[in-house]
C-alpha cells in the first residue's frame, strides 16, 4: 500500500486552475492530465530557481522515469494544488516526490514520481549534478 503523505511532506508549491478539457468521459481529471502537471511543476520550480535555462542552459534534465498513484477523483471546476519535494538525490540524477491536492484537501488526491538525469545539452551524456544544483535540491529534500 502506497503511504498517502500530507502538505507538510512537501517543500515547493505549484497552482493549478482545472480547465473543462481536463475532464474526461467518466467526469473526472484524466490521468494524462496529471502527468502534464507533475512536469510543469517540477520545471517551473528549476526555472525559478533560476538553474534550468530552457533555451540555452548546460546542463538539462532528461526525464527518465515517471509514475503516479491515484487516491480520489478531481473534477472541473477547480483548483489543484501540487506540492514537490526531493526524494532521492544521486550523483547524475534527483528524483521528485509530487503531490496533487485538490483545493482545500488535506490528503493527496494522487502522487507521483519524477526523475531528471542531467545531461551535457551538446552530448546527452549524463553528467554530475553541480553544486549550485545540489544545494537548491537540497533545501527541497
Amino acid at each position: 500500500m502506497i503511504e498517502r503523505r500530507g502538505r507538510d511532506a512537501y517543500r515547493a508549491w505549484s497552482r493549478v486552475t482545472l480547465r473543462w478539457a481536463d475532464n474526461d468521459a467518466y467526469g473526472h481529471v484524466n490521468n494524462t492530465v496529471y502527468y502534464q502537471w507533475l512536469d510543469s511543476c517540477v520545471n517551473e520550480w528549476l526555472v525559478d530557481a533560476g538553474l534550468l535555462d530552457i533555451a540555452a542552459g548546460d546542463p538539462i534534465g532528461l526525464v527518465v522515469a515517471t509514475s503516479c498513484d491515484y487516491f480520489a477523483p478531481l473534477t472541473f471546476p477547480g483548483t489543484a494544488d501540487i506540492g514537490l519535494a526531493v526524494e532521492r538525490l544521486g550523483t547524475s540524477s534527483v528524483t521528485y516526490r509530487l503531490g496533487v491536492f485538490g483545493g482545500g484537501m488535506d490528503a493527496p488526491a494522487a502522487q507521483g514520481r519524477f526523475t531528471h538525469v542531467l545531461v551535457s545539452r551538446a552530448e546527452h551524456r549524463p553528467v554530475p549534478i553541480p553544486d549550485r544544483w545540489r544545494s537548491a535540491l537540497r533545501g527541497l529534500a
